[in-house]
């Protein structure tokens, strides 16, 4: 079984930072791409930034020039970095991989953790 863990999630003020991690275990032969979404109350879940196993990155408009991902492959964990959080960035944060799991390629989805901007 594999398991995604996000962590990092907390109650911040405007312009204030956040980093939250996301740790990968279980049997995994490789992960590909690892990202981070979010959903906010009312709405679809969204993308904030992806990284591939090279390193490309992306990132949703409102998460640019603030945001930052990265990882760490031999801890098999994926960060984002946000910064100048806004109240809109407020939302419950999951990590997500696609990874290769008895040869086979699967998506996976952590449990979310919650980021809350607020005054």
């Amino acid at each position: 079984q594999v398991q995604l863990v996000e962590s990092g999630g907390d109650l911040v003020q405007p312009g204030g930072s956040l980093r939250l991690s996301c740790a990968a275990s279980g049997s995994i032969s490789s992960i590909n791409t690892m990202g981070w979404y979010r959903q906010a109350p009312g709405k679809e879940r969204e993308l904030v930034a992806t990284i591939t196993s090279s390193g490309s990155t992306n990132y949703a408009d409102s998460a640019k020039g603030r945001f930052t991902i990265s990882r760490d492959n031999a801890k098999a964990t994926v960060y984002v970095q946000m910064n100048s959080l806004k109240p809109e960035d407020t939302a419950v944060y999951y990590c997500y991989c696609n990874a290769v799991e008895r040869r086979r390629l699967r998506g996976y989805w952590g449990q979310g953790t919650q980021v809350t901007v607020s005054s």
